[in-house]
């Protein structure tokens, strides 16, 4: 793994000097290189774009037949940020992906200004504690949601289990975490609420494990010293590769929590668009 932190930023002499020709047109901002699989890069906000922190849209470039190629991208940024911004992995072979990460301040891509999804709040009932479980790229809707006051505002306590195979691709959500008790916006709403479980499974770290062997085991519970999770105080949002909701979606329902909607809040909620990289 080859740990890179390469970022390269827009002035806004280009910003401003950029032409949005493609359709549903926005500008990279900046982008990010954290390793050779993971990136992140930030794009202009469409003035009319309003969503829901957790929420995902349709973004893309166009194909080599000039047709547009999307795919779907949980918004890591919060609702009240003025840029956009993702986190994807690099698939080399990948239609979208192998294109996508050679991206630079400056350029354009193709997003579809139409947020949807279930990781939002309004999708839980409400409770004391929310788990937010994720691995890979599957941090990125958390990205959002850790950053919005209403969050903190609705629980108690928030708990983000990460899980990534090595230790570099944690650095993305490590340095978020880490920012954000002294963020001028909400430092002070985040300030002792928000507990952070980063693991891996193939590098030697201080927390160690898949999120399901973590949560079936009680380890994370005994870790973090908090209660086993119970319908009645403790919510839950996966995302992740289908295989690990479909095994986390289990281990949840084994404590009694149901899977919710926004048309039927319930205990927990899964991601069913977003397909990350298996762990």
């Amino acid at each position: 793994m080859t740990h890179m932190t390469e970022a390269i930023q827009m002035t806004d002499a280009r910003a401003v000097s950029a032409k949005p020709h493609l359709p549903d047109a926005q500008t990279v901002t900046s982008v990010r290189h954290w390793t050779d699989r993971l990136f992140s890069f930030r794009v202009s906000r469409p003035a009319a774009l309003r969503f829901r922190s957790g929420e995902f849209v349709m973004i893309g470039l166009m194909d080599e037949r000039g047709k547009p190629l999307l795919r779907a991208y949980s918004i890591a940024s919060p609702s009240w940020d003025e840029e956009l911004e993702f986190y994807s992995i690099k698939v080399p072979d990948g239609p979208l992906t192998s294109r996508l990460q050679h991206i630079r301040p400056g350029d354009e891509i193709i997003l579809r200004p139409k947020p949807v999804g279930t990781l939002v709040v309004d999708a839980l009932l409400p409770g004391k504690r929310l788990w937010f479980l994720a691995t890979g790229t599957g941090i990125a809707p958390f990205a959002s949601l850790m950053r919005d006051p209403e969050v903190y505002e609705k629980f108690d306590q928030v708990i983000m289990m990460h899980t990534c195979r090595e230790v570099a691709e944690l650095e993305y959500g490590r340095q978020l975490v880490d920012g954000l008790e002294t963020d001028p916006l909400i430092g002070e709403i985040v300030q002792g609420k928000l507990r952070y479980y980063p693991t891996t499974t193939r590098e030697p770290f201080h927390h160690m494990g898949r999120v399901t062997d973590n949560l079936a085991s009680g380890k994370v519970f005994a870790d973090l010293n908090l209660p086993g999770l119970n319908p009645e105080e403790d919510r839950a949002m996966v995302c992740g590769s289908l295989a690990f909701n479909l095994d986390v979606k289990a281990i949840l329902e084994g404590f009694g929590l149901r899977e919710g909607a926004n048309s039927d809040p319930k205990e927990f909620v899964v991601e069913k668009a977003f397909v990350g990289e298996g762990i």
